[in-house]
């Protein structure tokens, strides 16, 4: 049997990639981080459990890494959804409801989240976060600031900011409440943006997140 090319080895490191990030924001979505371990997420994800530090120094970036993709491609989805636009005001209430959709919608996953960020480590400065970054400069600047480098940081500060007002156990601030607060800031009507539902009866999310993860089926036996 002749060796695989160097193109399908990286396109199957890639598949691996994939199915640990989506592992990763299932499984702590669902049970916290403290109660993950490195061997849960490789075992839901099909792959050996030594594979994971081949792609991640530990948990911590692995699970951040997994989250900035959510962010990020949930922000994608919102700003592109139909009908398609280039309306600055428009963009901006999208990507404050997508981002705030995430506080509602999976509670337990952004508060780990948020968490994470406070550790000594900060943020993880990965490709997922350059490239949530990369979307968010790009509402801020269609939006029509004129110095996107001071206006980009007050505006995932204000995100950040709420999206933790939304989980601070015991005393959280209603999402509408929050983004009201948003949508005055920036000059936007309320009908903008993406519809606002309901939080999941049981504070969780069980919607899948696999279009978010470009990923085959998972295979029935573990890589190598």
């Amino acid at each position: 049997m002749s060796p695989r090319s160097a193109s399908v080895n990286e396109e199957l490191r890639r598949r691996s990639r994939e199915r640990l990030l989506q592992a990763a924001v299932e499984l702590v979505g669902e049970r916290g981080y403290d109660a993950t371990t490195l061997g849960d997420i490789a075992d839901r994800a099909g792959s050996a459990r030594g594979l994971v530090s081949y792609y991640f120094p530990g948990k911590r970036q692995l699970v951040q890494s997994a989250v900035h993709r959510l962010m990020h491609r949930t922000l994608e989805e919102a700003l592109e959804r139909e009908p398609r636009t280039e309306d600055g005001r428009e963009r901006m209430a999208r990507a404050i409801d997508g981002i705030l959709g995430l506080a509602r919608d999976r509670p337990v996953l952004m508060r780990q989240h948020m968490a994470g960020i406070l550790q000594a480590e900060g943020f993880v400065q990965c490709p997922e976060q350059q490239r949530l970054s990369h979307l968010l400069r790009d509402t801020v600047a269609r939006h029509g600031s004129t110095d996107v480098d001071a206006d980009y940081p007050m505006m995932r500060a204000l995100l950040m900011g709420a999206v933790y007002a939304a989980l601070v156990p015991g005393a959280p601030m209603p999402v509408p409440a929050l983004r009201a607060e948003l949508f005055k800031r920036y000059q936007l009507d309320w009908d903008m943006g993406l519809p606002q539902e309901t939080e999941a009866p049981d504070g969780s999310c069980r919607t899948d997140v696999s279009r978010f993860f470009a990923t085959d089926q998972r295979p029935a036996s573990r890589e190598g």
